[in-house]
């Protein structure tokens, strides 16, 4: 009796390892999507790492907000991309005043945490989206530097205004648009 349950919660897992994840909504919008956001004034904040050269082993498209000197990268070619422009950000709350390293520097981190969507693989990483044929909907916010109160530092949006990926880095937004 115990190893038939057991397989069904191994076949249960295997599903949802592979589903499609809608969070602020109830299911995503089409079949191409693995992870789609609600609308909401609400960003996705980005892993913090206390250094980008101990970042090592992970794909191009990563992305990162970099404690050393408070900016967002993105893991591009061979190294990291600055997404965050030439201002310095900051981890210090504006409407507490607290620091959120601090808060960060007194949790044990498992280093081992990785939560994936798609076929799982050994590809490092926080949250991995491992489908080949899918992609993320980043939370869309029209004019994020007006509408989201209090950002958190790393986080990244789609604003639907300037139609622009933006990005916090605990200071200013960013707003970042691939060259045609």
């Amino acid at each position: 009796m115990n190893n038939i349950k057991y397989i069904i919660l191994l076949l249960l897992s295997y599903n949802m390892a592979s589903a499609q994840i809608a969070i602020g909504k109830e299911s995503v919008s089409n079949t191409s999507v693995s992870l789609e956001f609600g609308n909401a004034n609400r960003g996705i904040v980005l892993p913090w790492v206390t250094s980008i050269a101990s970042v090592t082993g992970v794909r191009e498209g990563s992305l990162v907000y970099d404690l050393t000197d408070h900016k967002v990268k993105l893991k591009i070619f061979a190294g990291w991309k600055d997404m965050s422009g030439d201002t310095t950000g900051t981890t210090v709350d504006p409407l507490t005043n607290i620091d959120g390293v601090l808060i960060q520097n007194v949790a044990t981190e498992n280093t081992a945490a990785k939560s994936s969507i798609g076929d799982p693989t050994s590809v490092p990483g926080i949250l991995v989206l491992e489908d080949t044929n899918k992609a993320m909907i980043l939370p869309s916010v029209a004019s994020p530097h007006l509408n989201i109160i209090n950002p958190a530092p790393g986080m990244m949006v789609y604003d639907t205004t300037s139609n622009q990926l933006a990005f916090f880095n605990g200071k200013m937004w960013s707003f970042w648009k691939p060259s045609n």
